[in-house]
């Protein structure tokens, strides 16, 4: 069955709002990462080689991604590029969840670390959305 007319444009709505939102996400924490380390620098993990210069490097990464998937010609692959951050970052948002909880954690912070680990699979798939590399929900591309 192929797509409507009327189901393309709410594709493609919902892909510039991903992608504006994505943007807006990853400039805001690659900026972070450039201006304030200390707290990305907490969570990376100890087998991580030079800690301050992949930190700095991903907070490049991350403002590279956010201008590319905003932008026509560099959409998908920024969509691949932030997707596959995604999946190299999730060990940093692991060892942050267990250095939180294990040491007399706050109501707050099980609440942070149960919801956010989870959506780690919607921050892989949103870009590749965002980024047209992949159509799901809607159809298999």
């Amino acid at each position: 069955m192929g797509y409507s007319v009327a189901a393309s444009l709410r594709t493609e709505a919902w892909r510039r709002k991903c992608a504006t939102g994505l943007a807006c996400l990853y400039g805001f924490v690659g900026t972070m990462h450039l201006l304030w380390p200390v707290p990305f620098l907490k969570i990376t993990p100890d087998w991580v080689p030079s800690p301050h210069l992949v930190i700095l490097l991903t907070g490049l990464c991350e403002i590279a991604g956010a201008v590319g998937i905003v932008t026509a010609r560099l959409q998908r692959a920024a969509g691949i590029g932030l997707a596959l951050y995604a999946v190299c970052v999730f060990p940093a948002n692991i060892k942050h969840a267990i250095d939180a909880l294990s040491v007399d954690p706050s109501v707050w912070e099980w609440i942070y670390h149960l919801l956010r680990l989870p959506l780690q699979p919607v921050l892989i798939w949103l870009p590749l959305f965002a980024g047209r590399v992949v159509r799901w929900p809607q159809q298999a591309r």
